[in-house]
């Protein structure tokens, strides 16, 4: 069993190796994550920015963006981001009804 510390250190790590992860991918589109894992990169920044508030730390959604994507939401948009098959938005309409 682990103490708090090294338990969050832990969890620090494995969210650090997710977002290289996810880094190193850009090739899976935010509605693919979405579709099979029922979460994106969106959904991270988001949870991340509410821990954030959570402990009273300053920070609005694009900076936390910025975290996640390693650039400005943006440019990673305009850089990596793909329109969405009409087979993956019908998946992704299935999964929110």
């Amino acid at each position: 069993m682990t103490d708090d510390r090294t338990q969050t250190e832990l969890e620090a790590a494995a969210f650090r190796r997710l977002v290289a992860h996810l880094d190193e991918r850009k090739d899976v589109q935010n509605i693919d994550l979405m579709n099979l894992a029922g979460f994106c990169r969106n959904c991270l920044s988001k949870w991340y920015a509410a821990a954030a508030e959570e402990r009273g730390v300053e920070m609005d959604l694009e900076s936390a963006r910025e975290r996640v994507y390693g650039m400005p939401y943006a440019e990673w948009k305009s850089l990596y981001q793909k329109e969405a098959s009409p087979e993956a938005l019908e998946a992704f309409n299935q999964t929110q009804q």
